[in-house]
């Protein structure tokens, strides 16, 4: 039996998930660098996804515990595709222009969504060849980069867009 050594999942594994929505706990604390929540907006956030698909994916949310595409209001909805379009420059900026995007919805869980009762929205980088044949003969994902590099690269990014 082959093993792939992922230590870093057993903070989550190990973690009492209980039945408060990770969103929402993540957004009502202030400790936004251990969370790795990268931004806020009046009506959106946008987190890290820590179990990413590749370096940088990104999760855009409204505030609001909401768990549907038809329950988001107007301010909702229009913050939530300008706060994806200002993700998408900043993953430019901090990674070098990546070759493309994946940008996706998965409505329940069947769906895919693993957060299904609070909507968001997936934004993730990708570039020429960065699929390999780990995923399909291994059922592994190879993330090259670790979250708080990533983190801080996504902040710096930001940083520059202000100035």
């Amino acid at each position: 039996m082959d093993r792939l050594w992922a230590p870093w999942r057993s903070v989550y594994i190990g973690k009492d998930h209980g039945s408060e929505c990770i969103f929402c706990e993540k957004l009502n604390s202030r400790e936004d660098e251990a969370n790795h929540v990268v931004a806020r907006g009046d009506k959106t956030f946008v987190i890290m996804n820590i179990f990413p698909y590749n370096n940088g994916h990104l999760l855009v949310a409204p505030k609001r515990h909401v768990g549907d595409l038809e329950d988001l209001n107007a301010e909702e909805s229009l913050e939530l595709f300008q706060m994806t379009q200002r993700m998408v420059k900043v993953l430019r900026r901090a990674f070098n222009n990546p070759h493309g995007f994946n940008i996706g919805i998965n409505l329940g869980k069947v769906a895919g969504a693993g957060i299904p009762g609070h909507f968001h929205i997936h934004i993730v980088p990708r570039w020429d060849g960065d699929t390999n044949f780990m995923p399909v003969v291994g059922d592994v994902r190879v993330i090259s980069e670790g979250l708080d590099d990533t983190y801080r690269k996504l902040k710096e990014a930001m940083q520059s867009e202000d100035e």
